[in-house]
């Protein structure tokens, strides 16, 4: 049986071998995709296995149950030579009774981790379960959220493409069709989201993430300034102003006067029915003159009494709140998967654009490479063109008719570099460079187009905000007084000539 300070030694070591292969994993080389998400993969594992490991330590060293208080006590105690020997025995005894047991060294298990990630195996190259349309992480597959899409009653009928690009802007939908159907199929994004990332990106920790998220979102809620969910603009009728002062008025006819707008507003700021004719409501709200509204009568009241609040009210608002913080994830999960995002629709119209016998081709070649492992192959591409569609390099004089010899670097990208003209265009609308100009706080706008460098944004936004400043309208300098004689003075001028008492 092993001791608890053998245990201690023995996790100590494990976490120290662990911190080892976690650096060797992190400086290990990686030449594609795959690579790097297996990576990411044993990085996850081997940090799971420091985690628990600590936990365990912790527990030991907090020596809730005393045992190893006790056996330290047995060690260094007066008969320590007989504890030892008593040891001795034990672990003598246990060979005795297995002598064909062979305990494995720690440093043979590291060693294995090495050699797998060194050279590995068909099965060390498919640690995580991709479907075939993700390409091993390369692109999404979100067929299934968009069938569902199409089928709410309140979507624009889009295609597969155009969905790619505009299913993260739902700040565009109506707040009234928010309903139950538009929430099942936000979860149903969600859960593709969150999952597709914690295969992507493993070592990640999303439960940390979504707190973030969650208090980003609750003071903006509050606020009323989180997207697509915009403060009722009705409400300020039941708040101040609404109410209305009966004391000036002796009869209901006197209140008709003020119309049927101004009376609904007051019945709606005590909680009372506003519906009726002219003559009802005037009638309905003369009555609660001079009396408190807990003796009024209850068939007065719309729903509930004021200041008991209506539930309904409340469980409406709890709803939106859940819908409004479940956008809020797909936000933050469509930023995070913005590469892979734009990879998706990138492939998809380049399947779309290729003929029914090229589809087939590819099949039966792609059928092949799988069979004869030729993915392994390096492709001859000395002058390191881009690839096409079939997987290989296009032709040298395309390349040089898109200017794709031509390089673009974004410093708001983070020194991103961009091939040719039209990739470098279209950068600018696209989630690194909106992810950058957000971080600097400035917003993305057409304002800023070819705008590469943090020093001209930063000045540019400092150029645009003193301009908006100096064509505010100033009324001490801007607005106009005339005295007695008929002169004309701005506003500053007058008040300090009426001060001085010389108007």
């Amino acid at each position: 049986m092993e001791t608890i300070l053998e245990q201690q030694r023995r996790i100590h070591e494990e976490r120290e071998r662990v911190i080892d292969a976690l650096v060797k994993e992190t400086l290990h080389k990686k030449t594609n995709n795959r690579e790097q998400i297996n990576s990411d993969f044993r990085a996850k594992q081997l940090l799971d296995r420091y985690i628990d490991g600590t936990n365990t330590l912790k527990e030991l060293y907090e020596d809730k149950d005393g045992l190893r208080k006790e056996e330290i006590q047995a060690l260094s105690g007066p008969n320590e030579f007989a504890e030892f020997y008593n040891r001795l025995k034990t672990i003598k005894d246990f060979h005795r009774r297995h002598p064909n047991e062979i305990s494995v060294p720690m440093s043979i298990e590291f060693e294995q981790l090495k050699d797998e990630r060194e050279n590995p195996t068909d099965e060390a190259q498919s640690l995580v379960h991709f479907k075939d349309e993700e390409g091993y992480g390369k692109y999404l597959d979100m067929h299934e959220c968009y069938d569902k899409y199409i089928n709410l009653k309140s979507a624009e009928k889009i295609d597969y493409v155009t969905y790619l690009s505009v299913f993260d802007r739902l700040f565009e939908i109506p707040k009234d069709k928010k309903n139950a159907e538009y929430r099942r199929y936000l979860e149903m994004l969600l859960s593709y989201l969150q999952d597709y990332a914690s295969r992507v990106k493993p070592v990640l920790d999303f439960p940390e993430e979504l707190d973030k998220v969650k208090k980003d979102f609750d003071p903006q809620w509050e606020a009323g300034t989180f997207m697509g969910w915009p403060k009722e603009a009705a409400s300020a009728m039941t708040h101040a102003g609404a109410h209305l002062d009966l004391s000036a008025f002796s009869s209901p006819e006197e209140l008709a006067s003020l119309g049927l707008d101004r009376l609904k507003s007051a019945l709606m700021a005590l909680g009372l029915k506003c519906g009726g004719t002219l003559e009802e409501r005037a009638q309905r709200l003369f009555t609660t003159k001079g009396l408190p509204l807990d003796q009024l009568d209850p068939a007065l009241f719309a729903k509930s009494k004021p200041g008991k609040g209506s539930k309904a009210g409340k469980k409406d608002a709890e709803k939106q709140k859940d819908i409004a913080f479940l956008e809020a994830q797909v936000y933050y999960f469509t930023e995070l998967l913005g590469e892979q995002r734009l990879a998706t629709k990138e492939n998809v119209q380049r399947k779309q654009a290729r003929t029914g016998t090229e589809r087939e081709d590819e099949d039966e070649e792609h059928f092949s490479d799988s069979e004869s492992d030729d993915e392994e192959e390096v492709i001859y591409n000395p002058k390191n063109l881009p690839l096409g569609w079939d997987g290989k390099p296009i032709p040298y004089w395309l390349y040089k008719l898109h200017g794709l010899n031509i390089s673009y670097s974004c410093e708001i990208c983070g020194n991103q570099t961009y091939r040719g003209p039209k990739a470098f265009q279209r950068h600018f609308a696209e989630w690194r460079h909106a992810h950058g100009m957000r971080c600097l706080g400035i917003p993305n706008t057409a304002h800023f187009a070819n705008v590469t460098l943090i020093e001209d944004a930063l000045a540019l936004w400092e150029k645009l905000k003193n301009n908006k400043a100096s064509e505010r309208w100033v009324p001490d300098t801007e607005e106009e007084f005339e005295d007695t004689s008929g002169n004309v003075v701005n506003k500053k001028t007058f008040e300090d000539l009426k001060r001085q008492g010389l108007l």
